[in-house]
C-alpha cells in the first residue's frame, strides 16, 4: 500500500516547504497542488482573461495542460511544456489562484490530475482539499495553521527577499482576504478534515513544524 500524506492549510502556513523536507526526509515525491492553480491564474493573467468570469476561466482551464515534474531542485510547474515555477509566486498571482480556484470546472480537472499523479505513489500532497477531496483515504492527514499575523510575517519576508515593496498591513490584509476566499467558496472550501491532525505552528520554527508531521505520519504508520 502507498505511503500518502495529505497537507492542507491556510496561505502562509508553510505548507509547501514542510512539505518538501517531509519529502525529502521520507525519500517520496511532494506535489504541491496549489502550483497548478497559481499556473492557471498566471495564465489567465497573460492572456487577460477575466478572472471573475468562471466561464471564460473554466475554457481557459480546459485548452490548458498543467504539468508537473519532479527533479532534485524540487517540483517544476509547466504550461504547455513551459516551466512558469519562477513566475507564480507574486501576490497579484496568489489572489488570482484563489480566484480560479473557485470554479467547479477548474477543480474537478484539477482534481483529477492530481489523484492520478499520486495514484500508487509515496506522495506528500498539499493544499486546500487534499485531506477532503483529492485524497480522502490518504495515511496520514494533517491541517497545518499558524496565527493571521504570524502567516503575514512569514509571506512578508518572503516577499521582501525577493524585493517586493509592500507593507506588512498590506500583506496582512491580503492573507485575511485570502482567507476569506478560500473558506468560503462554494465549491470545496478550506477546512479541516474531522479526521486530520492539526498542526498550529505559530510558535513552532521549521524543524519543529516537520518533526511535528513526521510523528503523526509515524503514528498513522505503525499504529
Amino acid at each position: 500500500m502507498s505511503l500518502t500524506i495529505a497537507i492542507d492549510g491556510p496561505v502562509g502556513a508553510g505548507k509547501s516547504t514542510v512539505a518538501d523536507e517531509v519529502a525529502r526526509r521520507l525519500g517520496i515525491l511532494h506535489l504541491d497542488t496549489g502550483a497548478m492553480y497559481r499556473a492557471l491564474g498566471l495564465t489567465a493573467i497573460q492572456l487577460g482573461v477575466d478572472l471573475q468570469d468562471e466561464e471564460a476561466v473554466t475554457r481557459l482551464c480546459d485548452g490548458t495542460e498543467v504539468s508537473v515534474l519532479h527533479s532534485a531542485e524540487g517540483q517544476r510547474t509547466l504550461v504547455g511544456g513551459k516551466d512558469v515555477t519562477p513566475f507564480i509566486r507574486t501576490q497579484e498571482v496568489s489572489m488570482a489562484a484563489s480566484t480560479v480556484s473557485r470554479y467547479a470546472g477548474v477543480r474537478k480537472r484539477m482534481v483529477a490530475i492530481q489523484q492520478q499523479l499520486a495514484e500508487g505513489t509515496d506522495m506528500v500532497l498539499d493544499g486546500r482539499d487534499i485531506c477532503t477531496t483529492v485524497l480522502p483515504r490518504a495515511t496520514a492527514k494533517i491541517y497545518l495553521t499558524a496565527s493571521d499575523e504570524e502567516r503575514a510575517r512569514r509571506r512578508w519576508e518572503e516577499l521582501k527577499k525577493r524585493g517586493a515593496e509592500e507593507s506588512f498591513e498590506q500583506v496582512l490584509e491580503e492573507v485575511r482576504q485570502r482567507d476569506q476566499q478560500d473558506m468560503n467558496r462554494p465549491v470545496e472550501p478550506l477546512r479541516q478534515a474531522p479526521d486530520a491532525a492539526l498542526v498550529d505552528t505559530t510558535e513552532l520554527n521549521f524543524d519543529e513544524s516537520v518533526a511535528a508531521i513526521l510523528r503523526i505520519v509515524g503514528e498513522k504508520r505503525h499504529g
